[in-house]
């Protein structure tokens, strides 16, 4: 292999289009990126697991008068999550260029990605959108408990330090995908 593995990890509160951005750039870029997605792990998880202390818990709250849906994650989870971020180092290990869509709710995973990923070229990008439109795709999308965009809203940003940020409302797919690509000169 003549060059280290490409990894362009995109992170966003969920319903922000980071889907929508891997798919966009898989079929923008000449190199054949992997697409990595943290709903696939997640859907990896028995199904008890869901709703369970150990597993993924879904805790309804009210913020600001709106309803909002805090996820507890128990050990089971966070073994899963630990997985997931080896299994990115994995791959890339086998010198795949991979796209991973990811909601990081702590600044210590995206270290723990960069610590796993040290010989290869990543980047980190942050998608951005208003928590009215993020609410709005919520909805329409109907595979998502409302509430969860507003109680991820305050948390995934917080203490990322972003090597692009770009905003989905202003660009769509395509133009984010054009914006990576350039940005990193892939």
């Amino acid at each position: 292999m003549d060059r280290p593995p490409c990894v362009i990890i995109l992170n966003g509160v969920g319903s922000v289009g980071k889907s929508s951005v891997a798919r966009a750039l898989q079929g923008l870029l000449d190199r054949p990126f992997l697409h990595v997605a943290m709903d696939d792990f997640v859907s990896m998880l028995p199904p008890r697991m869901l709703d369970h202390p150990d597993g993924m818990q879904f805790v309804p709250e009210t913020r600001d008068g709106h309803p909002s849906i805090a996820i507890r994650g128990g050990a089971v989870m966070a073994r899963a999550m630990r997985g997931m971020r080896h299994a990115v180092a994995a791959m890339a290990g086998q010198g795949n260029d991979l796209i991973v869509d990811d909601v990081m709710l702590d600044a210590a995973d995206a270290r723990d990605y960069r610590a796993l990923l040290a010989g290869c070229v990543v980047h980190l990008v942050g998608l951005f959108a208003p928590l009215a439109i993020l609410e709005a795709r919520e909805r329409a999308r109907g595979d998502r408990r409302i509430g969860l965009a507003r109680w991820q809203y305050d948390r995934v940003h917080r203490g990322m330090a972003y090597d692009l940020e770009l905003d989905t409302v202003r660009m769509t797919p395509g133009q984010s995908a054009h914006s990576i690509r350039d940005a990193f000169g892939l």
